[in-house]
């Protein structure tokens, strides 16, 4: 039993798929079947159940998992904790996250930190949801994840770090852009350029029309909130969308946000294995984030107030 074959087997059990997590680490399939038959040889007992669909853990793979994932982020805190001895204030912090999520959340924690650690490797890998974002987390070795905060994920931490507020976006010479606001109730006619079927956040939005009664219709689907702003800036359709820090909307430009109170704010922050086994530069970078993100969502709603209901200040 090694190392290599804990984390070879933790990462199935969260993939629920040998395939997926052969991909994941550019091994084959034979190689990453062959981690698990070790466990199991020396076990004495199954360890995965096959399912026409993937892979779940027996009861024994579930408690031999669930140790494993503990010693596992104990032991790659002890690493980073000795990495960081010998080279000081050197070393990497890896970050999984959606595409444009550095430029709207992250690029003035980015500078902040850099300039504090100047040796410190930032290294952002790119996924196209949350859930793979959770998925990169468990499988790979990576410090934090920066997620639309959902429901519980086994062995995944969640901490929020800002709510975002709603806002549908229309071109400026949509007659929707004179209102102070819109309500979910008005939806209803409206057809919406969303975001495809996999998005935590465009599944949060979709539940929240649900139960608030709202049959809202789509024709256009995009793959991120900055392509919605676009389209609705070239009068292609009208999109709901969270109010990101990053965007800059003048009032007398070609787009417009009009806020949607009646909407939830949508809940974003960070994804770790464990909060407390972070290395040091990790938990600095996170922190980072975390106050420009709450310091610019306060400057927000200073200005806002101080401008009645223009939605673009």
């Amino acid at each position: 039993m090694t190392l290599d074959d804990l984390r070879v087997f933790v990462a199935v059990c969260r993939a629920g798929s040998l395939s997926a997590v052969a991909r994941e680490l550019d091994r084959t399939q034979s190689a990453v079947s062959q981690h698990v038959r070790r466990l199991e040889r020396e076990a004495g007992v199954s360890l995965l159940e096959r399912r026409p669909r993937g892979v779940v853990p027996t009861p024994a793979g579930r408690v031999l998992c669930d140790a494993a994932s503990d010693s596992i982020a104990g032991l790659d805190l002890a690493l980073r904790r000795l990495g960081d001895l010998v080279n000081g204030e050197s070393g990497a912090v890896r970050v999984t996250t959606g595409g444009t999520t550095v430029r709207h959340f992250m690029s003035e924690a980015v500078v902040t930190f850099r300039r504090r650690y100047p040796k410190v490797s930032l290294e952002f890998r790119t996924e196209t949801s949350s859930r793979g974002c959770f998925d990169a987390l468990t499988t790979g070795n990576l410090d934090l994840a920066w997620v639309t905060i959902d429901g519980p994920v086994r062995g995944i931490e969640q901490h929020p770090v800002v709510s975002l507020p709603w806002a549908l976006a229309v071109g400026a010479d949509d007659p929707l852009a004179e209102l102070s606001c819109v309500r979910t109730a008005e939806l209803s006619d409206v057809s919406l350029i969303r975001l495809p079927g996999n998005s935590t956040s465009g599944a949060r939005l979709d539940a929240a029309f649900a139960e608030l009664g709202v049959r809202s219709s789509s024709d256009t689907s995009v793959a991120d909130w900055d392509t919605a702003l676009l389209l609705a800036e070239l009068g292609l359709g009208h999109a709901v969308v969270p109010v990101l820090p990053g965007w800059d909307m003048p009032g007398d430009g070609p787009l417009r946000l009009v806020p949607v109170p009646d909407l939830p704010p949508l809940p974003v922050g960070w994804a770790v294995r464990r909060w407390d086994a972070l290395s040091p530069l990790a938990r600095a970078f996170a922190e980072a984030v975390a106050r420009s993100c709450t310091e610019r969502a306060a400057i927000r709603s200073t200005v806002r107030g101080g401008h009645g209901h223009d939605p673009h200040s």
